[in-house]
């Protein structure tokens, strides 16, 4: 794997969804570092993207209730462990659930296995709540996919938060994972 500054030169053979959101760091002047892969699938391999990168990829899962009415992108550290009980208490959601393939499309235009981030500027309508743990927001960089699992992107945690966030018209809120057992 390369490391490499910024978009492809060459985009042919790329998704739009994926082109979509280098125009959109562009955009708003985010700069980013880019490494391309084979769909990851097991942790070894999300252990030698991080390397490349030099950052730990966030783990970002996307969340419902039981009535599919309240959505959720979570960030977390990618080595801590999910519990939905310690989330539902902080954010007032009985019953959090993964969210389906259909709804990852119709919301952030992502497919399973690339849910990140950079979903949320296809979210126009607002209807996915960001949550970030304390832990990721401590870092000074952030790494995730560009609505794509063959490429994973690193960027300044302070670009996301400060940028990204207002450009597509999203806040977050701050949780705290123990992520034990």
């Amino acid at each position: 794997m390369i490391l490499y500054n910024g978009r492809p030169e060459n985009t042919d053979g790329r998704l739009e969804r994926e082109v979509r959101t280098y125009d959109f760091l562009d955009a708003t002047g985010i700069e980013y570092l880019r490494t391309d892969h084979e769909p990851v699938n097991n942790m070894e391999a999300c252990n030698e993207i991080d390397a490349v990168l030099g950052v730990l990829i966030c783990k970002n899962l996307f969340l419902c209730n039981r009535q599919k009415t309240s959505f959720y992108l979570l960030m977390m550290p990618g080595d801590k462990k999910f519990k939905t009980k310690e989330l539902s208490a902080q954010i007032n959601s009985a019953r959090l659930s993964f969210a389906g393939a259909d709804d990852m499309l119709k919301y952030l235009d992502i497919e399973p296995g690339a849910v990140s981030i950079m979903g949320l500027m296809n979210d126009k309508d607002h209807a996915v709540k960001l949550l970030i743990d304390e832990d990721v927001l401590k870092g000074e960089y952030i790494g995730c996919h560009p609505c794509v699992c063959t490429s994973s992107l690193k960027m300044k945690t302070a670009d996301l938060i400060e940028k990204f966030l207002p450009a597509t018209g999203h806040d977050f809120k701050k949780v705290h994972l123990l992520g034990e057992d």
